[in-house]
């Protein structure tokens, strides 16, 4: 299947279709959390409509496309863990965590395993242990979840998991960046839902947003793609660069 083209229009504009090597190479800069170093570098990714939506029908997957789905894969290339609330894993009908084998090859050249780990924020651990996001994982998931988590629910996902407490009543999200570090997966992205983007914003734990700005009105009662917890002083970014697949613009900001 052909690759959709994608061009870069800031800083240096380029009408040059950009290789996966190039892409990666744009998203890799300026990055803290390179192999081996203990500081975390948090990537969340999202698409959002150009009137703000982050769903259309309940799900992100109605804002994608090719461009959209290529740099995904893309940055599951580049990142040791990806983090994903529970809800996101069941509305948008996640499986095991693994990327393509030329992605593979790309991880193994690089010293890191072939696919990252998947990480399932919980507070309810309402997950199923006979999954296959957790039978057939190529590698051990974690779990993260809270103290008050029911015990039972704690020791049927320890079988098939890693289960990391990360706060009494709710998952604090820097103890979850701290967590995940202390194990070397340094390089952390977050695909949702938008309550954990919040949590990572109040926490000032987000290093980088990878935002998707797809070419349709939504309208309708879509949330934002962080909705809750909030700083007490907004946090400001640098637009590192912005890259365009047709009508749909890739801009990728990183913290100032």
């Amino acid at each position: 299947m052909t690759e959709p083209a994608i061009a870069r229009l800031h800083p240096v504009p380029s009408e040059d279709a950009l290789t996966d090597d190039d892409i990666a190479a744009l998203y890799s800069a300026g990055t803290a959390g390179a192999a081996g170093s203990d500081d975390p570098w948090v990537r969340v990714n999202f698409v959002s409509s150009v009137d703000g939506a982050a769903t259309v029908s309940g799900l992100s997957g109605g804002l994608s496309d090719a461009a959209d789905r290529r740099v995904f894969d893309l940055l599951r290339r580049l990142c040791d863990v990806v983090v994903v609330g529970a809800g996101t894993v069941r509305a948008e009908g996640y499986g095991p965590m693994r990327v393509d084998q030329e992605s593979q090859r790309a991880r193994r050249e690089s010293g890191m395993t072939e696919h990252p780990v998947f990480a399932i924020v919980s507070a309810s651990l309402d997950l199923d242990p006979a999954s296959p996001i957790f039978r057939e994982a190529p590698e051990r998931a974690i779990v993260v979840t809270t103290e008050l988590a029911r015990p039972e629910a704690r020791e049927a996902l320890s079988e098939v998991a890693d289960v990391v407490v990360c706060g009494r009543e709710h998952v604090d999200a820097a103890r979850l960046v701290g967590e995940l570090a202390g194990r070397g997966l340094t390089r952390i992205q977050c695909e949702g839902g938008p309550r954990l983007f919040a949590d990572l914003v109040a926490a000032r734990a987000v290093d980088e947003l990878c935002l998707t700005v797809s070419p349709m009105l939504a309208a309708g009662g879509a949330s934002r793609i962080a909705t809750g917890a909030a700083p007490i002083v907004p946090e400001r970014m640098r637009l590192a660069h912005v890259l365009q697949g047709g009508d749909t613009l890739l801009l990728r900001y990183v913290r100032s």
